[in-house]
């Protein structure tokens, strides 16, 4: 084939068209001077403590950063907003994938704003543990709450934490309680693994059930029922009502089978529709009985207080942790040694043994 037919074939590629010539060079030259100037951590708390949606945001993804040199800066930031917090009612709800948790917090949640409430949401997305990539959709999913002012969304990636947190939850609340939010909302993913995690951060904990799903029975079973402050039957609308109740029926009955909590409060399982806003306000009603009673009680304080012990020996388990892994040394034979591990070269309780030894010779 001759160079002149090869040239009019079908698949020869033609020239592109050039694209423009940016002309405002003005316009690029402010968006790079913008991305270069961080605000100081003085700005970010009185931002913060105005209101300002940006500002807590920007405070949030501080907080998030795994950037050893945000640490010091972040610390600033949480310390500086800490004696405005601790003014709301923290809420953890979880359940199983595809009990509705986005479309009943949203409906839950504009029912709050309607109130007078100020709420903000800390929705956490699972992470892929192959891309470690997240959707972080719950935006979308909650477009109206989303709109709402006295509203913030914050969703977050869980990355490798258990119980679907994000490693960083626990400053976002006290960030948010600064900004002036007195509902804070947490969603976990609900993928089964320990709950344990947003049980210690919260107030009051509610498991969001479906009937009709086979696991009526399954969830008696489940150490998740024994931490709830309450069960509420979701999607009970339609032709599923009547399963909704009778799911109810055997809820109340389980939760007779655990023994009494230390609040002494007795966990209520209730039905509602995040679709019609059946039974919302019933669930609300039951929030703020349980706030009351256990304010009194001094069972509401009581257990803040061990909150923030739990929380401070988290943090230290954490930094040690990324100490650990952020140890040239150790990253120099990390790798090495899990290669003897996998050969049975050396026991893996052998190949920890020599790393940690390691560590903390190069610490000392």
């Amino acid at each position: 084939m001759s160079a002149s037919e090869k040239r009019s074939g079908s698949l020869h590629e033609k020239a592109g068209i050039s694209p423009p010539e940016i002309t405002n060079v003005t316009a690029i030259r402010q968006i790079k001077k913008n991305r270069r100037q961080q605000p100081s951590s003085s700005e970010l708390i009185e931002g913060v403590l105005l209101g300002n949606i940006t500002a807590l945001s920007r405070a949030i993804t501080l907080v998030e950063s795994t950037n050893q040199e945000h640490v010091a800066k972040a610390n600033e930031v949480v310390n500086g907003c800490l004696p405005h917090a601790n003014r709301s009612i923290r809420i953890g709800i979880t359940g199983v994938p595809g009990v509705g948790k986005s479309t009943f917090i949203e409906t839950f949640g504009s029912y709050l704003t309607h109130l007078g409430k100020k709420v903000a949401v800390l929705a956490v997305d699972p992470s892929s543990s192959i891309s470690h990539g997240s959707i972080l959709g719950d935006k979308t999913r909650m477009e109206e709450l989303v709109k709402d002012e006295n509203a913030f969304i914050r969703p977050s990636a869980s990355g490798d934490t258990l119980g679907g947190v994000a490693r960083k939850t626990r400053e976002s609340i006290i960030l948010c309680e600064a900004a002036g939010f007195d509902t804070i909302v947490i969603e976990t993913v609900g993928v089964g693994q320990s709950e344990t995690a947003v049980h210690s951060m919260v107030d009051f904990f509610l498991l969001l059930k479906i009937s009709g799903a086979g696991d009526e029975l399954q969830g008696i079973k489940r150490g998740i029922m024994e931490m709830a402050d309450a069960i509420v039957i979701n999607k009970a609308d339609g032709d599923n009502i009547k399963k909704a109740n009778q799911a109810k029926l055997e809820f109340n009955r389980a939760l007779h089978l655990f023994p009494p909590k230390k609040s002494n409060w007795q966990p209520k399982v209730t039905t509602c529709s995040a679709v019609t806003k059946d039974g919302i306000s019933e669930i609300w009603n039951t929030i703020s009985d349980y706030t009351e009673a256990t304010t009194a009680s001094g069972f509401f304080q009581e257990r803040r207080k061990e909150q923030n012990q739990f929380w401070m020996m988290e943090t230290i388990n954490e930094q040690l942790r990324l100490n650990f892994y952020n140890q040239p040394e150790i990253i120099a034979q990390l790798e090495q040694n899990k290669k003897a591990v996998q050969n049975d070269e050396i026991s893996p309780f052998a190949a920890a043994q020599n790393l940690l030894e390691l560590y903390f010779r190069d610490t000392k």
